[in-house]
């Protein structure tokens, strides 16, 4: 027997061998019905897989976790490949992983899969789902494994097979007649799945890589339930309505054109709004010790060697030759200026921490199939700040930039989780630093969040450090990576920095690495579509339309304008000969908080006729009734 610790800290016996599906259906029937993983002593598992020791044994159902998620949109990924390959038998399959929303499969097939495609795999899918299908998982020697994808003609599986390391156990999923090369984990059988859909469909290079051949993608996705599907597919019809490359066009904020693929042209309403971000971030950060500096856009390859982003980025760096023949690159990031800043003068102890801003425009030679509107650009300004520090300020300062990044994220009322990145396999440094940084990280976590009310990422932090990530809900439920805290113990110790301590040595600073935004274009696209483009009052780049009644009411709509302008307000008057009925319409169609409606009647009382996005005809305000509520908004950050 072995004994198996549960999440809830239950032990519980079995016999040696038992698979994680026969624990799942010990504890009760009801979970190894909806069980789709297991993850044992911390390592996500098969539901196959055999239990031959005591563990700890954590069972993941769809409901329960991402990890859970994953091993059913993986296994729906094998379905889907199933069924193309009886509807187009001579497709050869590349890879089918599962992502945060679903899955998809990439296939070498001679024309993109149209609209009927579509409609006739997902028929068969629900087919292979009705058949419920037995999943069997088996391994083979290196040697064989090669050979049985070769006589199957699958020339991706080979490649891949030939690339995985000596020893690699390499095993197969095989449902019916279809077999796969694959990790897993997977369902015990194809019934399993209930709700499908599949989604779009588009063109990938093998292993994203340009210079490959072009696949054809399709992506899915499946739920236990059709409600949850009905739900996520109006969830996808509502995204697009708020996506922020079609608001950015409509609202005149910015635009990508194929002159500059990846940096955005931003329009005198996007630049706006962009200040506004720019300006409230800049006050928080010197209210709270920070100074702003600027560095150079182009250095030196002997910088980017020095900090090793030479030798592990350099294929994301824009590298150019300057007339003297030395090379050169455009910034990917801010940290090695911040550290020339540093070492520009000698630094006491007394001097830390030291906390340096800057929201210099960085370049990043993204790959153009990686581009997503402001979401993945090649060009942006990073919300950015380095601050160096003693051993002992670690604690201190991480709980300084979280109530930052509360302060920020509060004004826009946008709730956030935060995550502990952990000591990876290849940690550079001293294991007796790392488990100080982590222990202090863990008790900041602790008393902001609650012990147990973050999330802990085993493994996942940074070769030179731990980190925290922060993770934001926007008003439909989807999670964006937003700012992160990175603790650097290498950088300084490759440009040799120092400080002098109290005792007149030389000691190493540490580095503190974060943004709190993750950068302005990105966060500018995120927020447009979480506001649907409808920005609260203070933040929308045009903040009332004067609507005048007719030509004959433009004097006094410029007078109102003139004064608006004097009082710090956002105004803009529309001066077309049209019905006052259409230039509402298209003043609710621009999103603009406040429409001043002024005709003879408010020339006369110098009042306006206020009419709001959001509540409707508010009926005649004296204009400085009306410059008192929107400034009161304003100053409030009403949403």
């Amino acid at each position: 027997m072995v004994k198996v610790t549960l999440k809830d800290g239950a032990i519980l016996e079995a016999e040696e061998g038992s698979s994680i599906a026969d624990v799942a259906k010990k504890i009760s029937e009801g979970l190894a019905r909806v069980a789709t993983c297991g993850e044992v002593d911390g390592e996500i598992k098969d539901l196959r897989y055999q239990i031959k020791k005591d563990c700890t044994l954590n069972i993941h159902t769809f409901e329960s976790s991402i990890e859970g998620k994953k091993a059913y949109w993986h296994t729906t990924s094998h379905i889907m490949a199933q069924a193309i390959k009886r509807i187009f038998p001579n497709v050869k399959l590349a890879i089918g992983p599962s992502i945060d929303n679903g899955f998809y499969y990439d296939f070498d097939i001679e024309k993109p899969f149209s609209d009927e495609d579509k409609a006739k795999i997902e028929e068969e899918m629900k087919k292979i789902i009705k058949e419920d299908l037995e999943i069997e998982r088996f391994t083979l020697p290196r040697e064989e494994a090669i050979k049985f994808m070769k006589e199957k003609g699958e020339d991706y599986k080979v490649e891949l097979i030939e690339d995985l390391p000596e020893g690699e156990e390499i095993s197969f999923y095989k449902q019916g007649e279809f077999t796969d090369l694959c990790a897993g984990p997977h369902l015990m059988s194809t019934g399993k799945v209930k709700a499908i859909k599949i989604l779009t469909s588009s063109g990938a290079y093998w292993r994203g890589n340009e210079n490959n051949k072009m696949l054809q993608r399709i992506y899915g996705i499946a739920y236990p339930k059709s409600s949850q599907l009905e739900e996520y597919i109006q969830l996808i019809e509502e995204a697009k309505k708020r996506d922020h490359r079609k608001l950015g066009k409509e609202l005149d904020l910015f635009f990508f054109d194929e002159t500059a693929p990846g940096m955005a042209y931003w329009l005198p309403k996007g630049f706006t709004m962009m200040n506004i971000l720019i300006d409230m971030w800049r006050k928080i950060h010197k209210e709270n010790g920070y100074q702003e500096f600027s560095g150079p856009q182009l250095n030196s390859s002997v910088l980017w060697k020095t900090s090793g982003h030479w030798d592990h980025y350099k294929e994301d760096m824009f590298v150019l030759t300057d007339s003297d023949g030395n090379e050169q690159a455009l910034k990917p990031m801010n940290c090695p200026n911040a550290i020339k800043i540093f070492q520009s003068k000698l630094r006491s102890y007394k001097d830390l921490p030291l906390r340096f801003n800057d929201i210099d425009v960085i370049h990043r030679n993204e790959k153009s199939g990686q581009l997503n509107g402001l979401f993945r650009v090649r060009m942006f300004r990073q919300d950015d700040a380095h601050n160096f520090i003693c051993e002992d300020q670690i604690g201190s300062e991480i709980k300084n930039i979280i109530s930052i990044a509360k302060e920020l994220y509060d004004i826009f009322k946008l709730d956030f989780e935060l995550t502990l990145s952990t000591r990876p396999d290849d940690y550079m440094g001293e294991l007796e630093l790392w488990n100080k940084a982590e222990a202090n990280l863990r008790d900041v976590l602790d008393e902001i969040c609650g012990k147990s009310n973050y999330r802990i990422n085993e493994g996942d932090g940074a070769f030179y450090g731990p980190k925290i990530d922060i993770k934001m809900k926007d008003c439909l439920g989807r999670e964006w990576q937003m700012g992160t805290v990175q603790v650097d113990f290498q950088l300084p110790l490759r440009f040799n920095m120092s400080y002098i301590d109290k005792d007149g040595e030389k000691k190493t600073p540490i580095l503190i690495h974060r943004a709190l935004f993750g950068s302005f274009e990105r966060f500018i696209g995120i927020i447009t579509e979480h506001f649907a483009g409808a920005f609260p009052v203070w933040l929308a780049p045009v903040q009332a339309k004067i609507l005048p009644i007719s030509e004959k009411h433009l004097e006094y709509a410029n007078k109102l304008k003139q004064e608006l302008e004097e009082v710090g307000l956002r105004v803009e008057i529309d001066e077309r000969n049209e019905k006052i009925g259409y230039k509402i319409r298209e003043a609710q169609l621009e999103k603009v908080p406040y429409m001043l409606v002024v005709g003879d009647k408010e020339e006369e009382s110098h009042s306006v006729g206020v009419r709001s996005r959001k509540d409707g005809d508010i009926g005649a305000m004296n204009l400085n009734d009306f410059v008192n509520k929107i400034k009161e908004e304003i100053e409030n950050f009403t949403i």
